[in-house]
């Protein structure tokens, strides 16, 4: 039979109050009496009953983390370091996938409640003005990972300065037909989606600071994902003066890139170079020249920043916590200097 805390309190010879203090870790327990009731806590193999504990805490002892196509290998990476940082916090991990504008609207409207969650994590979608008003007064801390709203905390990194380094690389390499490979720069999704549309501003900042004319044939744009990166790119394969290099938005549609240099056979780096952004895992398998930014490090420092926030005395709006992660460049083996 299952152990209970009245058994763990009878062995241990003392009241059940100081049993349940010493499993939330109160410092009104001396330090004898709680490595007894820890030692026949182990002997008995006792399991205190989430529902219980959380009932006692007037918690949910559950983190929400709202995010879009997670399945995605940038998401998948925040959402590690997410479920890392929470391993040994007695907090239960929940993810909603949003897929849908309804769907998202439905998750910021039902999930920042007191009795669903005791924190929401919100990776890359923005909260419209009136869904912060609502956030705010649910009273349930939030922290956005990887996008920005007024009065809300975030991390995030600068896309504007990735785009920039990436194709500052490839100029000094000495290219001067430089593609880029995005999402749509306009979010068709309607989730508020910048990042495409940052990158593309470093990417534009980079040519004009090297007196490069823009050429909007060198930049073409569709759904994220590598198969339409592929078709992508054999377009951009095809024109009659080509890209000597190209900067695709994610390490994902670089890939699409490389396999339509395949298809046609265009050599990388000697014909083409090719450089991503976020530095997934495959993107060392495939000696992929990227922007590396901090996806698991981002997920990890999203829950401490949400932590301390739910574990504050003060109105968790009070204190509004913004921090900016550095990104920088992974040189591998898909750039080079442009054929003679």
């Amino acid at each position: 039979m299952r152990a209970t805390i009245r058994d763990v309190a009878q062995r241990a010879g003392v009241g059940l109050g100081t049993v349940s203090r010493v499993l939330n870790n109160s410092p009104l327990v001396s330090p004898e009496t709680r490595q007894r009731v820890l030692e026949v806590i182990d002997e008995l193999q006792y399991t205190p009953n989430p529902i219980a504990r959380s009932l006692s805490l007037g918690k949910t002892l559950t983190i929400a983390v709202i995010a879009p196509f997670f399945t995605r290998p940038s998401v998948v990476e925040r959402l590690r370091g997410i479920e890392a940082a929470l391993a040994n916090s007695g907090y239960n991990l929940v993810v909603f996938n949003i897929e849908s504008a309804e769907r998202r609207d439905a998750c910021l409207r039902e999930i920042p409640r007191k009795e669903r969650s005791d924190g929401v994590l919100l990776i890359s979608l923005p909260p419209r003005a009136e869904e912060i008003s609502t956030i705010k007064l649910s009273g349930v801390p939030l922290v956005l990972i990887d996008t920005y709203a007024p009065g809300l905390p975030y991390v995030v990194i600068d896309n504007k300065v990735g785009g920039y380094i990436a194709t500052r690389h490839l100029l000094e390499l000495g290219h001067q037909r430089i593609a880029y490979v995005s999402d749509p720069l306009e979010d068709p999704f309607s989730f508020g989606f910048t990042s495409s549309y940052d990158r593309y501003q470093g990417y534009r900042k980079a040519l004009r600071e090297a007196g490069i004319i823009f050429h909007e044939n060198y930049h073409v744009s569709g759904l994220h994902g590598r198969y339409e990166a592929r078709r992508l790119a054999h377009a951009l394969l095809s024109q009659p003066e080509p890209p000597t290099a190209i900067f695709a938005a994610s390490d994902t549609q670089a890939m699409g890139v490389l396999e339509a240099a395949r298809d046609q056979g265009v050599d990388i780096p000697g014909e083409l170079s090719v450089i991503g952004f976020d530095d997934i895992d495959v993107a060392e398998y495939l000696g992929l020249t990227t922007i590396r930014q901090p996806l698991f490090e981002s997920g990890v420092r999203g829950v401490e920043a949400l932590l301390n926030l739910i574990n504050a005395a003060e109105d968790w709006t009070a204190t509004l916590v913004c921090e900016r992660l550095s990104v920088e460049l992974v040189v591998r083996k898909t750039t080079a200097v442009p054929a003679a």
